[in-house]
C-alpha cells in the first residue's frame, strides 16, 4: 500500500509541475490564476497523502485546511483586484 500513495505522490508532482508550465507560460492572468489555483489543489491533497503515508492523517488535515483556506482568500483578492482594475480601465 505504501508504493500506492507513493506513486501517488509522484504523479501528483508531475501534475503540479504541469500547472506550473500554466502559470509561467499563460496567455492572460486569469490563466495565471486558474494554474496557482490547480497547484494548490493538489497541494492540499499531497499533504492529506504524505499525513496518510506518515500516520499522522489529523495533523496533515489541520494543515491542509489552512493551506485550503488562505488559497480560497488569496483568490477572492485577486478577483476584487482584477475586478477593480478593470472598473477602472473602463
Amino acid at each position: 500500500m505504501r508504493i500506492f500513495f507513493i506513486s501517488m505522490l509522484i504523479g501528483l508532482a508531475v501534475l503540479i509541475v504541469v500547472y506550473l508550465y500554466r502559470v509561467v507560460q499563460g496567455p492572460t492572468v486569469f490563466d495565471r490564476v486558474l494554474g496557482l489555483n490547480g497547484i494548490s489543489s493538489k497541494a492540499i491533497i499531497l499533504l492529506v497523502l504524505i499525513g496518510t503515508i506518515y500516520d499522522r492523517v489529523e495533523m496533515f488535515v489541520d494543515i491542509s485546511t489552512g493551506y485550503a483556506l488562505l488559497n480560497l482568500v488569496g483568490s477572492l483578492a485577486i478577483a476584487k483586484y482584477l475586478e477593480q482594475k478593470r472598473e477602472e480601465s473602463s
